[in-house]
């Protein structure tokens, strides 16, 4: 790879490679921290956070507490925006890491409901809302690392590598609670109160977190600024509240960038977080009918789509560099929208089978990669340099409470009281929803982001 990121005169060039492994690294880390406690929360926080008593009303607060971090996400977005506007890309790339990192390490030493009563999930949902501060501002910082030092024609590209960090850190979190199950032999529907998963297994990750970060912080400390943010520093384009600069001047783009990652959060939420539970049989359908695919085979079933996920996230930069931002998104919506109309029939709870339920989450994976690639550039290329951190976050972070933050919920609702079809209307809407934004934005494949 060559040296193509130009920085300050007393610097030397970044190499390409750094700045694509500290990109993709960090949001590895960071996803992995978050996909951990979005496992947990199906297989773990319903048993050993909350009282016990109806299974459904346990795993709706544990979902609860799971759409928490999202609320906490755009004030994260907020918080080191400012700083990423104000004082740099680099040092609150460190700062993010660090903070989720600590919260997630912490949640691995939480008491549970039977040694502290109500404070365990008090606790919980605090270290949930750490998370979510330190995941907010993390994307976008990674993504302008990634958008401000790419090479010209190739910004799709370049912006892909930190949107590989979620198929990434999904594998590992679900890699790893598997092979704990595996190890401990761990069965979610027989296992006993005190089974070793239950009283430490599940900690592991959350422990283990703490030593891939110390790696995170070392890849991130060996760079330097973005050239774009450090020509605006030279043309004096910095302002004192990058937050109120951005409701002044791009309104309407926080509006439509939040619409058009819509669909993406909407769509990763359901056919995750939600399908495990459905799945796994912890949601009856409104038939009455539940699936009962066991969890460790469900894990597998998971690991093995999230290769799609990963595979076409760098699919999805190529062709928005080639063809478009607008065009590429614009189809792979409307693909979005026709699976949801098919939820009916792949996840139908009287004739569902293994096979059917693996096609449904590849086919979920695939639309998850093509959709969520180009991202990371589509949503800086909306906003000027000296408020592009905040804004790119904002708009992202937004998305996640609309789009993800009640999706578990919503969906565990629907399938309970109208049917599984109904969760599939509610992606197709979401889909709808983006496909619309994607028409209000410009094409931004050719403008120079020190331009914007």
């Amino acid at each position: 790879m060559t040296d193509i990121a130009s920085t300050p005169e007393s610097a030397p060039p970044v190499p390409r490679r750094r700045i694509v492994i500290a990109s993709m690294v960090g949001t590895s880390i960071e996803f992995f921290d978050f996909y951990i406690y979005a496992t947990a929360a199906v297989l773990v926080f319903p048993t050993l956070f909350f009282p016990k008593g109806d299974d459904t009303a346990a795993l709706l607060s544990s979902f609860a507490t799971f759409g928490l971090a999202f609320v906490a996400r755009p004030i994260g977005s907020m918080l080191f925006g400012h700083f990423g506007d104000r004082v740099g890309r680099k040092a609150t790339l460190v700062g993010s890491l660090l903070t989720m990192g600590i919260a997630t390490f912490v949640i691995g030493l939480l008491p549970t409901f039977t040694s502290v009563s109500y404070l365990a999930p008090t606790l919980l949902a605090l270290m949930r809302f750490c998370q979510g501060l330190g995941l907010g501002g993390e994307w976008s910082g990674a993504a302008l690392l990634a958008t401000e030092t790419a090479e010209k024609g190739k910004r799709g590209w370049a912006a892909m590598w930190p949107q590989l960090g979620a198929p990434i850190g999904f594998f590992f979190a679900n890699g790893m609670f598997l092979l704990l199950m595996k190890w401990l032999d761990f069965d979610a529907k027989t296992a006993a109160s005190n089974h070793a998963f239950l009283t430490w297994g599940w900690r592991v990750p959350f422990l283990a977190s703490s030593i891939i970060v110390v790696v995170g912080l070392y890849v991130r400390l060996k760079l330097t600024e973005t050239p774009v943010f450090t020509q605006a520093v030279a043309e004096g384009k910095k302002v004192r509240t990058p937050l109120a600069e951005v409701v002044k001047t791009s309104w309407r783009q926080l509006i439509i960038g939040t619409f058009v990652m819509l669909a993406t959060y909407t769509l990763f939420y359901v056919v995750t977080t939600w399908t495990t539970s459905y799945g796994t049989g912890k949601v009856v359908d409104a038939s009455g009918v539940k699936l009962s695919i066991s969890y460790t085979d469900f894990l597998g079933m998971q690991l093995i789509s999230v290769l799609f996920f990963a595979a076409f996230v760098p699919v999805s930069g190529w062709l928005a560099d080639r063809f478009g931002r607008r065009p590429v998104l614009l189809i792979i919506t409307a693909g979005i929208i026709v699976f949801g109309v098919s939820f009916g029939w792949f996840l139908d709870p009287s004739s569902v089978t293994d096979s059917v339920m693996l096609t449904f989450l590849i086919v979920g994976m695939t639309l998850m990669g093509l959709t969520f690639g180009p991202m990371s550039a589509v949503l800086p290329e909306l906003f000027p340099t000296n408020v592009r951190y905040t804004g790119s976050g904002i708009a992202y972070n937004f998305a996640s409470i609309i789009g993800a933050a009640v999706a578990p919920f919503i969906a565990t609702w629907l399938v309970h009281s109208y049917g599984v079809a109904w969760v599939g209307v509610y992606l197709a809407i979401a889909g709808a929803l983006t496909f619309i934004a994607i028409l209000a934005v410009r094409e931004t494949r050719d403008v120079e982001l020190s331009e914007v």
